[in-house]
C-alpha cells in the first residue's frame, strides 16, 4: 500500500450516497477526492453544489474525460442500474478500481464484470449492502437456513428505489439457496387471489419489498419453525452507516487483482 493518498472519483456524488461519500472522503486523511461525475453537471465545484463548502474539486459530465484528466485510483460508483455497467466496464478498461454500492445487475453482468477484470488484473468491489451490519445479518440467515428451512425475505426501501428486490435480499437469498435444498413452502394448494400477494418467488421461498417514504434501508429474514418463529433484522436508519463499509472497501480494494462481489470478502 503506498503512503500517498488514495486518488477518489465519485460517480453519482450529489445523489444522497454520492454525498454522505464525498463527505467521507474529506474527512479521511488517506483518501484525496478528485472528481465528482454526475451527468447533467459540468465544472462547478463539488461541495458548494451539495452544501459542504467549496472544494475545489469539479463535477464532470463525461466520465471517460473525468478518469483521464484527474487519474483516480478508485471510482466510487452510487448511480442507477441503467448507467453503473458501463461506468465499471470504462473504469477497468483505464485500470482504475471500481467500488460499486449501486444494485441492479443482473448474476451474469457482474460475472462478465469480473471476466474483465481478471483479464486485466484490476482489483473492484460491487456490494449490495455496504453496512457492516448489513453483511452480518445475511451471514447469520445462512447459517439459521441450515436448521430452520422455512424462511421469507422481507426488504423495506425508500420509495425512490429504482430496482425490486433490493441487492441485499437477493445476496441473502444466494446465500440461503447454499445451504438449503430447493422445496416450495406453503400450502400446495395454494392459490393468489391477487397477482403477487405471496412474493417472488426463489429457490422454493419468497422475497416481499416494500417501498414507502420515510424509510431508508431495512431487511428481516423469517425463520419458521414447530412452535417458534426467528427474526433477524437489521435497519440502517440513515446513509451515514454504509460509509465504514465504503471507506473499508476503498482501502482494501487497493490490494486487490479481481473483482469481489459483497463486502463479506473484505471482512477478517
Amino acid at each position: 500500500m503506498t503512503d500517498k493518498p488514495i486518488r477518489v472519483a465519485v460517480a453519482g456524488a450529489k445523489g444522497r450516497m454520492g454525498r454522505e461519500v464525498v463527505k467521507l472522503l474529506v474527512q479521511e486523511s488517506d483518501f484525496a477526492f478528485v472528481v465528482g461525475i454526475d451527468a447533467r453537471l459540468d465544472g462547478v465545484d463539488v461541495g458548494t453544489t451539495i452544501g459542504l463548502g467549496e472544494l475545489g474539486v469539479p463535477f464532470v459530465r463525461d466520465l471517460e474525460r473525468a478518469l483521464d484528466v484527474y487519474k483516480p485510483d478508485v471510482l466510487v460508483d452510487f448511480t442507477t442500474p441503467a448507467a453503473v455497467r458501463r461506468h465499471v466496464e470504462v473504469a477497468l478498461d483505464r485500470g482504475v478500481r471500481p467500488v460499486v454500492g449501486t444494485t441492479g445487475l443482473s448474476e451474469a453482468e457482474v460475472e462478465e464484470l469480473a471476466r474483465r477484470a481478471q483479464m486485466r488484473g484490476v482489483g473492484g468491489v460491487i456490494a449490495p449492502n455496504f453496512a457492516i451490519g448489513a453483511v452480518l445479518m445475511m451471514k447469520f440467515a445462512q447459517m439459521a437456513a441450515k436448521y430452520l428451512p422455512h424462511v421469507e425475505i422481507i426488504e423495506l426501501h425508500h420509495d425512490q428505489k429504482l430496482d425490486a428486490p433490493s441487492g441485499t435480499a437477493l445476496k441473502t437469498a444466494e446465500g440461503i439457496q447454499r445451504v438449503r435444498a430447493e422445496f416450495r413452502q406453503g400450502h400446495p394448494d395454494e392459490t393468489e387471489l391477487l397477482e403477487g400477494a405471496r412474493g417472488a418467488y426463489v429457490g422454493g421461498f419468497r422475497i416481499h419489498s416494500v417501498r414507502l417514504p420515510g424509510l431508508v434501508a431495512h431487511q428481516e429474514v423469517l425463520f419458521g419453525g414447530e412452535g417458534q418463529l426467528l427474526t433477524i433484522r437489521h435497519d440502517a436508519l440513515s446513509r451515514s452507516c454504509f460509509m465504514p463499509g465504503v471507506a473499508l472497501a476503498i482501502r482494501r480494494v487497493m490490494t486487490l487483482d479481481r473483482l469481489v462481489y459483497g463486502l463479506e470478502h473484505l471482512l477478517d
